[in-house]
């Protein structure tokens, strides 16, 4: 047993085998969450189309890869926009849908306090593991940061996958800290500073899970990669997991030609695009996804669904993508 699983249950270290596991074979799926509506205002939760989707999402084949994990009411799923009664039906329906073949590992965040509310809710629905999402609003300490993870860890017993993004950023003595916490089994990193990923590495104990978690983690899986960090989220997988599997599969094949070529003439134009627009790190993958007929809906405020410029550039980029792997558009 590794350092960074000593104490935990049976069940949590084979969760975290899974997803050790996960991480080599396929990217870490980010599923968008349905809503009702036609663009214009807060739709309600549609689980239905949820379901429909996350299947699509979550199949595997003769040319398609099943991602590694899957990362429901996170980020791209917008948790920040849901209830806790939503949140629970959400999680509950990727259990149900993901049935046992690959790890539910939901989002948690907020306060400590209000995150151990949304950690019993997800261990209830059956979620694997959770991914500690950064904490509202304010700037903090290592010995706060360690502290926080302490108390969350206290109210659940699920391994627990820290998040560094924002103003949540470990040293390499903050992360040695909380790797002590024997639920805390990994870090999603977001800041892509791969001077400070480095001497985080290497001051985790043998068997820390990392994994990158930038907004487009493809763009610098390449470099990710070159620190002992290959294994990457992937926000395409959400609307066109065609080009997120042929890009995996290049990479990890040593196929620079079609690494590159997808690089530039897909997701370098995708991120400037992307980056025009606060809140586009979801919207505009969630426009991506409606594009293609997947049942997702709208977003929820205070993001913003595209205009009509921005779409027609992101329909050309998609169109440019999924002819750069032979698949069709689905209009």
């Amino acid at each position: 047993m590794t350092a960074s699983m000593t104490g935990i249950s049976a069940k949590a270290e084979g969760t975290v085998q899974r997803l050790r596991d996960g991480m080599a074979g396929g990217v870490l799926s980010f599923p968008l969450t349905s809503f009702h509506g036609d663009g214009e205002g807060d739709g309600s939760l549609d689980l239905d189309s949820y379901r429909t989707y996350l299947t699509g999402q979550l199949a595997a084949g003769e040319d398609t890869i099943a991602p590694g994990a899957v990362f429901p009411a996170c980020g791209t799923g917008e948790f920040f926009s849901l209830d806790e009664d939503e949140y629970r039906e959400v999680v509950r329906a990727t259990v149900e849908v993901a049935a046992g073949r690959l790890p539910v590992v939901a989002g948690i965040g907020y306060g400590w306090a209000q995150a151990r509310r949304f950690a019993r809710i997800a261990e209830e629905a059956g979620a694997d593991a959770l991914l500690v999402l950064p904490h509202y609003l304010v700037a903090a300490p290592q010995d706060g940061l360690v502290e926080q993870l302490r108390h969350i860890a206290a109210g659940t017993s699920l391994p627990l996958i820290a998040y560094q993004r924002g103003q949540v950023a470990f040293t390499a003595e903050g992360l040695r800290r909380i790797a002590e916490i024997p639920t805390v089994v990994g870090l999603k990193d977001g800041h892509s500073d791969l001077d400070r990923l480095q001497r985080l590495t290497l001051a985790a104990p043998d068997g820390f899970l990392f994994f990158n978690g930038a907004s487009t983690a493809e763009i610098q899986a390449r470099a990710y990669a070159t620190v002992g960090v290959p294994a990457y989220s992937s926000a395409v997988h959400a609307f066109a997991p065609e080009i997120a599997n042929a890009f995996f599969k290049a990479l990890h094949t040593d196929d620079h030609t079609t690494t590159t070529k997808l690089l530039r003439d897909f997701y370098v134009p995708l991120v400037e695009l992307r980056d025009r627009v606060p809140g586009y790190a979801v919207s505009l993958i969630k426009a991506a996804a409606r594009l293609r007929n997947l049942p997702v809906g709208p977003v929820r405020s205070p993001l913003t669904d595209p205009g009509p410029t921005d779409l027609a550039a992101l329909e050309k980029i998609l169109d440019t993508g999924l002819g750069l792997v032979g698949a069709q558009h689905q209009r």
